[in-house]
């Protein structure tokens, strides 16, 4: 029997993973143009209650089928072998979930109409689009950001770094908090063996429930206050956060210490011994990191800019975030960038991830929108789980607006104890809102796909040889862990 050259053998197997890789970046780019092509059709189209006419439709179960496909593609596919190294490819995700995107699409064009198609198109357009330039902006100002110098990685330490982005995340936003802080956290403990609970509670704390107190801390809470909730008012949920974000602050303490006192003294000599503090290198981005948070604050299209008076046109907050970020990508040197392990890599994934998702998910949320009402959510627990448990799937921001809608069409429209003013002339129950807040807020830590910082923390640490657990091991954790902790909040200050 004949043996074919080692050349031969180490070759064919590269040139075909090589045309398998060509094709699938071929493919992705097709299915992204062929989306958005769709989506500009929607310009020019108009499907009067398009969410009712979804609603109404008694296939809609099939057209939430894409949504549902793709949320066990991001979780199962992996974990197959033969998949696996196909998948880490950002073209893979893009071709996937644009698929599946359209095909919700067709659904609705072949269901309801054409128009029907072109309309939620472009309403998953127009939430993808300030969406991405958000984090876009976010990740490559505050990537300009480096921390050097060593600090100690102790339990102690490592605790009081968390505590600090649980408060950087309300001024940030948690993103622009994540980022800053999850490369130095990592550098610091690069000496560890155990290092995948860090980031585990990092994603909890900073890149989650750390953001409730301020419109800007979180994208869900930034919608409410677009729609009409005062600035001030997430101030008052105060109590809640500081309960939840305590509480595992003490968990990760127990955990930690108990680990490092497993890992030895001998693990981590270096790191007590050499010891330098910290120094921070491209400061001029913070200038400009204040700036981006600014502008997503204050700058809402249709509305007046502040001292001018002046309507914002659309896209001017997001014309505004990507001129930031460029001017950073100019001004800072790219030695720094590369000391901060900076790539594109990470938030490429978010965003391959999430453009067919922005498609595939407004099929599910018409029907939540329709039907809210009739859900039997009347009150504050409620509204704390289901908005909770739908954060934890879909995107955390529309999860909360449509709930905001149903706590809307449940409350007295007129002024009395308990119920909030909102600045549009509605009102809403306090207590309902509170507890949508808290729900979309702290659930979004209960998946990667929950809010868009767990998946860019997820992928940074991958990159950074962390041993991240998979999606479903992920569930796990958060069961074990924040679950029991939102139920004890959800007792004591929602009931």
């Amino acid at each position: 029997m004949s043996k074919q050259p080692p050349n031969e053998l180490n070759t064919h197997p590269s040139t075909h993973s090589g045309s398998n890789g060509k094709f699938t970046i071929i493919a992705a780019i097709i299915a992204a143009l062929i989306a958005a092509l769709i989506a500009f059709r929607g310009f020019g189209a108009h499907a009067d209650n398009l969410y009712a006419l979804i609603a109404a439709r008694p296939t809609w179960i099939l057209g939430c089928l894409p949504f549902a496909v793709l949320l066990l593609a991001i979780a199962i596919v992996p974990m197959i072998p033969s998949m696996e190294h196909w998948w880490e490819r950002n073209s893979s995700k893009l071709l996937v979930s644009c698929a599946l995107g359209i095909a919700a699409l067709v659904w609705l064009a072949s269901e309801v109409s054409v128009d029907a198609a072109a309309t939620a198109a472009m309403h998953g357009l127009n939430e993808y689009v300030p969406f991405i330039i958000l984090l876009l902006s976010l990740f490559v100002i505050s990537g300009g950001i480096s921390m050097g110098g060593s600090f100690s990685a102790t339990p102690r330490m490592n605790t009081g770094i968390l505590a600090v982005g649980a408060v950087l995340a309300n001024l940030l936003g948690t993103t622009g908090a994540s980022m800053l802080l999850i490369r130095p956290l990592l550098q610091a403990n690069s000496h560890r063996s155990c290092r995948t609970h860090t980031v585990v509670f990092f994603i909890f704390i900073v890149s989650n429930c750390g953001g409730l107190l301020l419109p800007i801390g979180d994208p869900p809470l930034f919608l409410g206050y677009l729609r009409g909730v005062p600035f001030e008012w997430t101030l008052t949920l105060w109590k809640p956060w500081l309960f939840v974000n305590g509480a595992l602050l003490c968990v990760f303490y127990a955990v930690d210490l108990r680990r490092w006192k497993q890992e030895g003294f001998h693990q981590h000599r270096k790191s007590l011994t050499h010891a330098k503090g910290l120094t921070i290198h491209g400061t001029n981005n913070a200038i400009l990191l204040i700036l981006a948070v600014l502008a997503v604050a204050l700058v809402a299209p249709g509305k007046p800019l502040p001292l001018l008076g002046v309507v914002a046109p659309n896209l001017l907050r997001e014309g505004m975030l990507v001129v930031l970020a460029g001017f950073s990508m100019l001004i800072t040197p790219m030695k720094i960038r590369t000391l901060q392990g900076f790539s594109f890599t990470p938030i490429g994934e978010v965003a391959a991830i999430f453009s067919g998702l922005f498609l595939a998910m407004q099929i599910p949320m018409a029907v939540l929108s329709a039907n809210g009402g009739e859900l039997g959510i009347n009150t504050p627990i409620a509204f704390f789980w289901i908005t909770g448990a739908l954060s934890s799937v879909l995107d955390n921001a529309p999860t909360y607006v449509v709930f905001l809608e149903v706590a809307n069409t449940q409350t007295p429209q007129h002024i009395a104890d308990g119920i909030l003013p909102l600045a549009g002339g509605e009102f809403v129950r306090n207590d309902f809102l509170a507890a949508i807040s808290c729900g979309a807020v702290f659930m979004g830590a209960m998946t990667y796909i929950g809010n868009g910082p767990n998946l860019m923390v997820r992928a940074i640490a991958a990159n950074e040889g962390v041993n991240m657990p998979s999606f479903g091991r992920y569930i796990a954790w958060s069961c074990c862990v924040l679950l029991p902790i939102l139920a004890a909040v959800s007792y004591i200050f929602l009931r």
